[in-house]
């Protein structure tokens, strides 16, 4: 069987658009880091948040992080984040979330 574009609606998470989301932008600001070559101590200055929740973001735990506070942990690593609505198309049953590049 072939899993859809979201893994966590394959396994019927609840709220699987925005676990989507919440993985994508914690991997975005993970691989922004990780070029930086900064250490969690100095990523946790630029983030304004502890070593541990470093520590646990590097390691993709989701705990603690909404999507606004990941938004925000984007900016502070200078990146714009961009949100956009638009209908869905007819050819699918559902609309979905999704982090774009």
């Amino acid at each position: 069987m072939k899993g859809g574009p979201n893994v966590f609606a394959d396994l019927g998470l609840p709220n699987a658009g925005e676990l989507l989301i919440e993985t994508e932008l914690m991997r975005r600001i993970v691989s922004i880091i990780r070029r930086r070559a900064r250490s969690q101590r100095a990523a946790a200055r630029i983030l304004d948040i502890d070593q541990p929740k470093v520590c646990a973001l590097m390691h993709m735990r989701p705990t603690g992080f909404s999507i606004s506070r990941l938004v925000r942990f984007l900016n502070a690593l200078g990146q714009d984040v961009e949100i956009r609505v638009r209908p869905k198309p007819r050819s699918r049953s559902r609309a979905s979330a999704i982090v774009a590049a």
